[in-house]
């Protein structure tokens, strides 16, 4: 295995400034196929909505990559065009490669239009949970062989690339009801991902994945520690956790308003102990992530009454933001909320 000391962990963490960005996925799409495939790419609303992030003073954004992606021609240009946006804005992303969240049986091509009022209604899985079974089950061999093929032309062509700050290798493995399922692919990618020992750190989280053993797995290879946590009275209780560890612990997912952990209360926390910090969503538009977690069990009832947001409609708005800070023309759901992220990144 070659994951870093934790000194060398720790000495490229004192190097950084304080890292605070989102996850990010532009308005106009719905998953991270729309916002990486040629028909859907938009270099306009990537510049403007990357810009925005910049004005709010984020230095990072976490953003995810698709398996399928790289058997689209002019994938890695697009790529390009993105990581050189984010370099102009003096922004250095965290890159995503696999997910086991939300809905499986992805698809290249047009992807069906948002359900309205659904959070993350067309997100797909990476590479998706019927096919981490056949991994897991011995029947998957020409599919790890392909996804083994994705993470090596990723991580090879970018190992060195100062544009990238860092890579999660596998977002949340074992969520949606996949389980400890998720095991054989998660050690195939943490030895794919340490074959080539790109020269940034590799991450996968601790508290996110869901299973002791992908908790394990993540906290023995990790050369970065990173964890999600949305539970307000749970946030403190984690980070020590992690700290004790003596490694750099970054929060690669936070803030859900209705839960308690608002900008207002995890800020000051994550800046005691010296944690990187990475909201959920910067502009609300068709993943609609600023509608609950528990809209998702509508989510059936609402397909079958051909409940879809269209082009021409408006996007719907809860009356409290789950996640997400700013609307498709820049204005801010809390204006407040935008006032103190801009003081708070000011001091840094």
């Amino acid at each position: 295995m070659n994951r870093w000391s934790s000194e060398a962990a720790n000495a490229w963490y004192e190097e950084l400034p304080f890292l605070i960005g989102c996850n990010f996925l532009p308005s106009n799409a719905s998953n991270q196929l729309e916002m990486f495939q040629s028909d859907t790419f938009d270099e306009a609303a990537l510049r403007r909505e990357i810009g925005w992030a910049r004005e709010l003073g984020f230095n990072t954004l976490r953003v995810y990559l698709h398996d399928l992606l790289v058997e689209e021609e002019g994938f890695f240009g697009r790529f390009e065009t993105f990581l050189d946006i984010c370099r102009e804005n003096h922004i250095t992303p965290i890159i995503v490669l696999f997910d086991d969240c939300h809905y499986g049986y992805p698809k290249r091509g047009p992807q069906k239009p948002p359900i309205r009022g659904i959070h993350n209604s067309r997100w797909k899985q990476s590479p998706g949970h019927h096919i981490v079974r056949q991994i897991h089950q011995g029947s998957g061999e020409k599919e790890l062989a392909r996804l083994e093929n994705y993470v090596v032309s990723i991580l090879e062509r970018y190992k060195a690339d100062d544009r990238i700050l860092m890579w999660d290798i596998y977002n949340e493995p074992g969520q949606f009801g996949i389980g400890e399922d998720s095991q054989t692919l998660l050690r195939a990618v943490w030895a794919w991902a340490h074959e080539v020992r790109p020269r940034q750190p590799l991450t996968s989280c601790v508290h996110g994945a869901i299973g002791s053993v992908h908790h394990d797995i993540n906290k023995e290879n990790s050369d970065v520690l990173t964890f999600h946590m949305y539970e307000a009275e749970q946030l403190e209780e984690s980070i020590e956790e992690l700290v004790a560890l003596n490694r750099p612990v970054i929060c690669t997912e936070y803030m859900a308003r209705g839960h308690g952990t608002t900008f207002q209360f995890s800020l000051p926390i994550f800046k005691k102990h010296n944690i990187g910090c990475i909201n959920w969503g910067l502009v609300a538009g068709k993943s609609q992530t600023h509608f609950d977690w528990h809209t998702i069990m509508e989510r059936s009832e609402r397909v079958q009454a051909e409940d879809f947001l269209l082009a021409e409609d408006a996007l719907p708005e809860p009356d409290l933001w789950h996640h997400d800070i700013l609307r498709a023309d820049g204005s801010a759901f809390d204006e407040n909320e935008v006032a103190l992220l801009k003081e708070f990144t000011s001091t840094l």
